[in-house]
């Protein structure tokens, strides 16, 4: 049995090819990972990405609101944005929060306060909970902590700020951990957006272009393990 594997797994080589392969293996992992939370995988590699930038991330928007006044802060994990409320707290800046499980009337008391309270430096938003329908424009600077997995998720952050009335240039400043598939990522989704771009002046996107940047991903971190590129 052991013999006749190895031959299948030879003749798969060569029928396929090495990239065939590696895409096979990676659609596989991706399929697994979107089934279960558990063990370590292209999501949990990503979520422990956030939580370790959290702090810094935290760190450098506190700086900006010390010199140039309101920053809305986006993360896409939970524990990112308690850390990162946590970190501003110690700063003693004071923030408001906008989540996924508050109610309407919450969520707009949070809006107001941020747009109409002096003393409120910073927003701390979920990229998901606060995309759209959010009016942030009292800020002009955002900082992306955590990476979204597509570009339209994190233009519509960053148009939270960028609203009609928005007096100022606003600057959207993104975290990414450097040679680590967090900056592979920020590489793909930029790659996806030119594309975009592209599309809507009328060039044709190639099909495999279209693969989902977590596919992608995860081609580039095993074919980087091999040696491959």
């Amino acid at each position: 049995m052991a013999r006749f594997n190895t031959i299948k797994a030879g003749r798969l080589g060569r029928d396929l090819g090495d990239d065939a392969i590696i895409r096979m293996v990676c659609m596989q992992e991706l399929e697994e990972s979107n089934s279960t939370s558990s063990g370590i995988n292209v999501f949990t590699m990503v979520r422990q990405i956030g939580q370790a930038k959290a702090g810094l991330a935290a760190d450098y928007a506190a700086q900006l609101a010390h010199s140039v006044g309101k920053v809305v802060f986006f993360a896409k994990h939970i524990d990112v944005m308690d850390r990162a409320e946590a970190a501003f707290a110690e700063r003693g800046l004071r923030t408001v929060s906008i989540r996924g499980d508050q109610t309407a009337t919450a969520r707009q008391e949070q809006i107001d306060a941020f747009n109409n309270e002096p003393d409120v430096a910073v927003a701390v938003c979920s990229l998901t909970a606060a995309g759209v329908g959010v009016n942030l424009q009292a800020a002009s600077d955002v900082v992306l902590a955590e990476l979204s997995w597509t570009d339209a998720e994190q233009t519509q952050a960053i148009d939270r700020v960028h609203r009609i009335g928005q007096e100022e240039p606003v600057t959207a400043w993104r975290i990414v951990a450097a040679q680590t598939i967090d900056a592979r990522i920020a590489e793909l989704i930029d790659a996806k957006a030119g594309l975009a771009a592209r599309a809507l002046d009328g060039a044709e996107a190639r099909r495999e272009d279209e693969d989902p940047v977590q596919l992608l991903a995860l081609i580039s971190v095993l074919r980087s393990a091999l040696g491959r590129g």
